[in-house]
């Protein structure tokens, strides 16, 4: 399929323009190649990231212990856990997003892979809290922010590779593979996580077995790394590298754009994908290893429908599908999580039904965030906007959810959810159709 429209012709800096100083080039020769080398180094990514989740308990025991007498610790604890990890994102959307449009897609793709393999060293290397007393959550939050930063930055870096990587008419299938590559890092985690408990037990696990799985991710990170040298450039050369903050300050409307499209999908993200096991657990009493199971079948089931998403947006557009995520949501997210009656039948089919309407969201969003930056300052256009609403709207979901049920009124979480994507919605219905336009490269 090729596109049918091009763009009409705007002043130079405009969103869809050429800039004067950047020639466009033509998507490169081995797509599969690209599509490969961003998959793989954004699978490891996540697969680092969501292994700290699942042995936070494990890794809490040895470093942040409850009996220590330092006042310190748990305001560190706290601090590591809840706050660095998502709030360190938008930093290194910003920082990884300018040296993607100053020297290249591909030179931030392998700083971010590098920094996520050095704090998976470093978190499975911390010393226990009983070995070196508070120097041990120190390092532990320094590897969280090396985490977060490469994490933030590896969105900004990946989603323009991903997209500028695309041949014709094929932008939104390459950026589906954004979720499905986060989806399959998500699940290994679990998977290694799971197993390592099952055969070790919690004495080993307590012990050292929590460090396998991040010395297992520094090991994927070098062939990530490895993959990732073989991957071609998508930038064009640039006679003027932009600043650190030229995308904010130059396309403030944008900016604020990637924040409105993105609001909605990150919180039904995080409650669809990660929170509802937990949500359900607190409010309907289901069994926690039932939730999980039930958490792990239905990612797998939404990695496979990314792919679809990004095909029916390559051929039917992309407001369509953000108007049937948003909408969807708006509408049926109250009446979803009301229905969970504690049954693993009904969470598979609530947390299944959900996917499917998210998949019209995150199939599609690195097309979409691409497609609104011209490309000289495309990736810290995207990463850093993209970053803070993740935090405040997506990393904050379980928080609320808690709160919400904390206060009495857990019914009402389901309405903040419809709430925020019905505003998302509003987002997207002046949003113009971007699919079938020419992407400046």
């Amino acid at each position: 399929m090729t596109d049918r429209t091009s763009p009409s012709p705007a002043s130079p800096g405009s969103p869809g323009s050429p800039s004067p100083h950047t020639s466009v080039a033509a998507p490169p020769h081995r797509p599969v190649r690209q599509l490969l080398a961003a998959s793989v180094g954004n699978a490891v990514e996540w697969y680092d990231w969501y292994a700290y989740t699942f042995l936070a308990t494990y890794i809490a025991a040895e470093v942040f212990p409850r009996s220590a007498d330092n006042s310190l610790v748990p305001l560190l604890s706290t601090f590591a856990v809840f706050a660095v990890g998502f709030f360190m994102r938008p930093v290194g959307g910003l920082l990884m997003g300018a040296v993607a449009d100053r020297h290249g897609r591909r030179a931030a793709l392998t700083v971010t892979i590098l920094l996520m393999g050095g704090s998976s060293l470093l978190v499975g290397l911390t010393p226990t809290y009983a070995a070196v007393g508070v120097l041990a959550p120190v390092v532990l939050v320094l590897a969280r922010l090396l985490q977060g930063l490469s994490v933030g930055g590896e969105f900004a870096a990946s989603t323009t590779f991903l997209v500028e990587s695309a041949g014709p008419g094929r932008r939104g299938l390459f950026s589906s593979f954004q979720y499905v590559s986060t989806s399959i890092g998500q699940l290994i985690a679990s998977g290694v996580s799971a197993l390592l408990v099952s055969v070790l037990g919690d004495g080993q696990m307590d012990g050292w077995g929590w460090r396998i799985p991040f010395l297992a991710g520094a090991l994927l990170s070098l062939v990530g790394f490895w993959i990732r040298q073989g991957a071609q450039e998508t930038r064009s050369a640039d006679h003027h590298r932009p600043g650190l903050f030229d995308a904010l300050r130059q396309y403030p409307r944008q900016s604020l754009l990637i924040g409105g499209i993105t609001a909605g999908g990150t919180l039904a993200y995080y409650t669809w994908t990660s929170y509802l096991p937990t949500y359900a657990e607190l409010n309907t009493g289901i069994d926690k290893s039932d939730a999980l199971l039930v958490g792990t079948v239905s990612l797998g089931f939404f990695a496979l429908l990314q792919p679809v998403g990004g095909l029916l947006s390559d051929r039917f557009g992309r407001k369509p599908l953000l108007l049937f995520f948003g909408l969807g949501f708006a509408l049926l997210s109250v009446p979803l999580l009301h229905s969970l009656s504690g049954s693993v039948l009904s969470l598979l089919l609530v947390q299944c039904g959900g996917m499917v309407l998210l998949t019209g969201f995150t199939s599609i969003s690195a097309a979409v965030n691409a497609e609104v930056f011209p490309a000289r300052v495309r990736a810290a256009g995207i990463g850093f906007p993209y970053s803070l609403t993740v935090a405040l709207f997506g990393g904050t979901a379980p928080y609320m959810g808690t709160l919400f049920k904390e206060i009495g009124h857990s019914g009402l979480f389901p309405w903040y959810v419809a709430a925020l994507c019905l505003v998302s919605s509003a987002v997207y219905l002046r949003l113009p159709e971007s699919a079938h336009r020419e992407l400046e490269r």
